[in-house]
């Protein structure tokens, strides 16, 4: 049997149900002071189109827009 992929449900104009709001992307500039669930504290060292790289002391990382898992300081 095949498993279709979910899809997001669409709504009318008239409907008492309210679509969910689309997430807004933070903007993240070098120096920025920034957390991670998995990383920890960190700091933007790089900013790119689309992905931050991010020094949190033992490692670096870059991390890719949208940033759910990353939050400014």
């Amino acid at each position: 049997m095949a498993q279709h992929p979910a899809r997001e449900p669409r709504y009318s104009a008239g409907s008492p149900f309210k679509a969910r709001p689309v997430p807004e992307i933070e903007d993240f500039a070098v120096g920025d002071r920034v957390t991670h669930d998995k990383f920890g504290l960190g700091r933007v060292i790089k900013q790119g189109s689309g992905a931050v790289v991010v020094d949190f002391g033992a490692e670096r990382a870059r991390i890719a827009s949208p940033f759910t898992r990353l939050t400014k300081l």
